[in-house]
């Protein structure tokens, strides 16, 4: 299933040549992940109480042209699951208009229990898989 989220660039996201600083879109793909957890799962506040804490294990990301000051974005995320352990988010940042890619990355996360134990995937987040 995909998931979009708009953004736009505000001049705190930017860096001294007017281009969003790298660490900027790790923060937009944060954003646009809790917005399709909580929109097609639950909030992420109430996984967290049912001991359902999801953490990032493994991040690749390409930067393949400059977001500026102004623009409007894009996040779109696509999810699967390649064991019952794990999902893998494939983003990508997109310059509005015209879908120039910005920014792509796959971002490998698993679920721990309270206590930090590995734990399988929800349902809820196994029926997401494209």
């Amino acid at each position: 299933m995909r998931h979009t989220l708009a953004i736009k660039v505000y001049y705190e996201d930017t860096d001294c040549l007017g281009v969003v600083y790298h660490a900027n879109y790790l923060k937009y793909f944060e954003r646009a992940r809790t917005e399709l957890f909580e929109t097609h799962v639950a909030p992420l506040s109430e996984l967290n109480r049912r001991g359902e804490i999801f953490v990032v294990v493994e991040l690749k990301a390409s930067f393949r042209a400059p977001g500026r000051f102004g623009d409007r974005i894009t996040v779109e995320s696509d999810l699967s699951v390649p064991s019952p352990y794990r999902a893998v988010f494939r983003q990508k940042a997109l310059k509005e208009p015209g879908r120039e890619t910005l920014v792509t990355a796959d971002v490998e996360v698993v679920c721990l229990d309270r206590d930090g134990n590995l734990r399988e995937l929800p349902g809820s987040v196994r029926g997401l898989a494209t």
